[in-house]
């Protein structure tokens, strides 16, 4: 059986799957880094203008529980009343870390869409060679 000039032999043709699967799974590789990337210098910013609320807040809020116990020492001893302010700032700090760690653990899912892209790629692929072989 003589191969027409037109059509690629076996060995271009799986020379030709080789090459465009690398160039595929780099541009994937590089797409994956390029997110992180994003990702990474969004949180940076944030991060920081958290860190920086949190300082002023921190203040404001130390201011205000002092006033809360000075209020409640108006009625009940002193001791009293700074013992009621602790007890519901621990009730609220636990709220706080609940409410905290789910939202840390729906943050750590990862994304299979990488890992997706990449299996329907190589399944292209391998249809294609079924293909080119079967003609």
């Amino acid at each position: 059986m003589t191969q027409s000039p037109l059509q690629p032999t076996l060995g271009e043709l799986v020379a030709t799957i080789t090459t465009q699967l690398s160039n595929l799974v780099k541009g994937e590789v590089d797409l994956l880094k390029a997110q992180v990337a994003e990702k990474g210098q969004k949180f940076g910013i944030g991060a920081g203008l958290f860190a920086g609320a949190a300082f002023f807040g921190f203040f404001a809020f130390a201011t205000l529980v002092a006033t809360a116990v000075l209020a409640l020492a108006l009625v009940l001893p002193a001791w009293a009343a700074a013992l009621i302010v602790a007890v519901v700032l621990l009730l609220i700090a636990g709220l706080l870390a609940l409410i905290g760690k789910k939202s840390i653990d729906a943050g750590n899912e990862v994304k299979p869409e990488i890992k997706d892209n990449l299996k329907t790629d190589v399944d292209v692929i391998k249809d294609g060679i079924k293909e080119g072989l079967g003609k």
